[in-house]
């Protein structure tokens, strides 16, 4: 065999293989890799905020908790019904609490944790309530919103303006001002009503002492 018909050999087996490693590395229609991962280097604020609203949970607010669930306020699940396999890149993400003390005034909010990690879809996690916000150590004064969302930490431009006056259990809502947030759950205060109440009779002035003795007509 020629030099010439060697060299031709040699350039035809690199094209070959070239063809084949970059129909290995190429993404399919669905977005998932030839080797088996979702690819997610080019997502957007939003579309990482939908992949974790479907991996984050708030077990308190289910039935069907497990006796490890009943610990934990938040849960993150791995995505087994997700047929397109991991993300090729871990999402950082963080799990934050704040604890919301009903005033007079309406509601106080203060950062109490957060907890940042990284997932690709895979992991089995929970998280804990921080000290003193679980559900047997909250006052009839005191609540928890809890969030999920990917990124760094949320600056006060896009936390929840006003959170007003909490009503009963199960009928709050709030309103994040950023599109990051995966999943978030808020506990309103067990009593708001009557904590309103106690903090009025505790700032009710004593009565003004009568200026005159008890003689004067």
């Amino acid at each position: 065999m020629s030099k010439s018909q060697l060299a031709h050999g040699s350039l035809t087996s690199l094209a070959a293989a070239l063809a084949l490693l970059t129909a290995g590395c190429s993404a399919t229609a669905d977005g998932a890799e030839a080797g088996g991962c979702r690819e997610n280097g080019g997502w957007s604020a939003t579309e990482r905020a939908e992949w974790l609203r479907l991996t984050v949970s708030f077990p308190e607010a289910t039935t069907d908790e497990t006796a490890a669930d009943r610990n934990s306020a938040v849960v993150i699940r791995p995505r087994d019904t997700d047929a397109v396999g991991p993300l090729c890149e871990p999402v950082t993400m963080r799990v934050e609490f704040w604890k919301l003390t009903t005033t007079t005034a309406g509601t106080d909010m203060t950062s109490a944790l957060r907890y940042q990690l990284t997932t690709d879809g895979t992991e089995d996690r929970a998280i804990g309530f921080p000290p003193g916000l679980s559900a047997g150590e909250r006052g009839a004064c005191v609540g928890v919103l809890m969030a999920a969302y990917a990124g760094r930490p949320l600056s006060d431009t896009e936390l929840p303006e006003d959170i007003g006056h909490l009503g009963p259990a199960g009928t709050a809502d709030v309103e994040f001002r950023t599109d990051r947030i995966g999943a978030y759950r808020l506990i309103p205060p067990s009593d708001p009503e009557r904590c309103d109440a106690d903090r009025r009779r505790t700032a009710t002035p004593p009565a003004s002492p009568v200026p005159w003795p008890r003689s004067h007509p």
